[in-house]
């Protein structure tokens, strides 16, 4: 695919990142000259210095022949020009914008980005996404990773094995036999810095990273049998009262009323805004760094401190020092992949990857095929994809033991109607069935191929 990102900041770098390592043509806008710079030594993509919305600098970029723009400046209003440019004048088929502004995102604003007027395909809100994220691992702390598909039905969760977790050793074959209400499949297994699909035979060992498809109602029952009991969070701190920071607190005034939550903000006019919109959080002003701040918000007594701050050593820093006052849980928000390596080794407990939750949304529409929901686990490993089969779809009409699926690829879920299966050798999909599986990166392409329309079909 031809792809236009505009802005090359860390979401506009991320994307660019992930979709110029599968091979696509790829060319990234900014006015910023050095950050242009640095996309073109460290990525295979073209780089323009330019505003994005200007239909010069589009057309520099090839945007007569574009298969889609990506506009994730900081700009709401740049991204939105950039992509009203790119239907008027160039007639791009796909146009994302990054929009910050909930008063855009507003239902009764919704007919603004149709396509009579401001004609945006897909809004990407990364504070809402990161947000909903986060509530999610606050709402489940026995999971390192939550992603909903099939309109919320079925769930991918990611779980740690620790030594002292029922069924490790247990072939995977069995799982079922012994917790017949268990509704959940392991479609991957992370081991020792190493990302596969296992084979009903093998077990798991403590260490291990499960990722599980199951019924969204099965999701509790399912970490219990991985030996995950941690009841959710009700004394939460919240270290930076950014966009991400005052989403999450006002979805736990509204959703958790019986949790306590404190926000730490450093900017003083920035807390004394966020005070101002949330009606029983706690704000203080002061630095996550400082001790006496911390203990201020009774971070020793805390189920959960999470760190989110645009600032990685920030994050880093207040997660470890509240672990040493004795806070019992902390999350981090963290964009630096290469920070990942040592953030046990610290003592943080769970981290998520802000550009890896973007990066997802976008996925959905470059992938060809049927496809409804995309997942990005462990850096782009693998893939979590939920796609429509059609009937011309090589997996319908065939018994699952009988399909002949390539390594790297494990079916999780099926959704057909208005319920969710989790599927056994003898299930057929059927058109129109809903498939939630696990791809493996080298893989990710001939999941596509099973969801095109054949041209036989015509």
């Amino acid at each position: 695919m031809k792809l236009i990102i505009c802005g090359a900041g860390q979401v506009g770098y991320g994307i660019a990142e992930r979709l110029s390592s599968e091979g696509n043509d790829v060319t990234v806008i900014d006015n910023s000259a050095s950050l242009v710079q640095k996309i073109r030594d460290q990525l295979d993509v073209r780089g323009i210095v330019g505003h994005g919305s200007q239909p010069d600098i589009l057309e520099a970029a090839g945007s007569e022949d574009a298969d889609m723009v990506i506009a994730v400046t900081l700009y709401d209003e740049v991204n939105m020009v950039a992509c009203q440019v790119a239907h008027s004048l160039f007639n791009v088929p796909v146009k994302v914008a990054r929009i910050r502004a909930q008063n855009y995102l507003q239902s009764h604003y919704r007919d603004l980005f149709s396509r009579e007027h401001m004609p945006i395909d897909v809004i990407i809100s990364p504070e809402i996404e990161v947000g909903e994220m986060v509530l999610r691992r606050i709402a489940l702390p026995g999971a390192t990773d939550v992603v909903q598909f099939a309109d919320g039905h079925m769930s991918m969760i990611a779980i740690e094995c620790m030594e002292d977790c029922p069924v490790i050793d247990t072939p995977l074959g069995q799982l079922s036999e012994l917790f017949p209400d268990l509704s959940a499949v392991v479609v991957g297994l992370y081991r020792n810095g190493q990302l596969f699909v296992p084979h009903v035979t093998d077990g798991m060992i403590a260490g291990d990273l499960a990722y599980v498809v199951v019924r969204s109602d099965r999701v509790r029952r399912t970490l219990n049998i991985f030996g995950h009991e941690e009841p959710a969070a009700s004394r939460i701190v919240i270290v930076g009262g950014g966009n991400i920071g005052l989403y999450v607190a006002a979805a736990i005034e509204s959703r958790q009323r019986h949790a306590r939550v404190k926000v730490v903000e450093n900017s003083r006019e920035r807390a004394v805004d966020i005070a101002d919109q949330l009606a029983r959080t706690v704000v203080l002003h002061g630095s996550a760094l400082d001790q006496q701040i911390l203990l201020e918000a009774d971070v020793e007594h805390a189920d959960l401190m999470v760190a989110l701050t645009n600032d990685d050593q920030v994050n880093i820093l207040s997660s470890v020092m509240a672990k040493r006052l004795g806070c019992e849980a902390n999350l981090a928000l963290l964009n630096n992949t290469s920070y990942y390596e040592f953030t046990k080794t610290l003592g943080i407990d769970a981290h998520l990857n802000p550009r890896s939750v973007t990066i997802s949304k976008i996925l959905q529409h470059v992938r060809r095929g049927r496809i409804r929901g995309v997942h990005s686990v462990q850096n782009g490993a693998a893939e979590i994809i939920e796609a429509e089969a059609l009937e011309t779809s090589t997996l319908v009409g065939t018994p699952l033991r009988e399909l002949d699926l390539p390594d790297g690829v494990r079916i999780g879920g099926i959704y057909r109607g208005d319920e969710a299966h989790v599927p056994d050798g003898g299930t057929v999909i059927q058109a129109k069935d809903r498939v939630v599986m696990f791809a493996t990166a080298e893989r990710v392409k001939q999941v596509e191929q099973m969801f095109r329309v054949s041209l036989d079909f015509f």
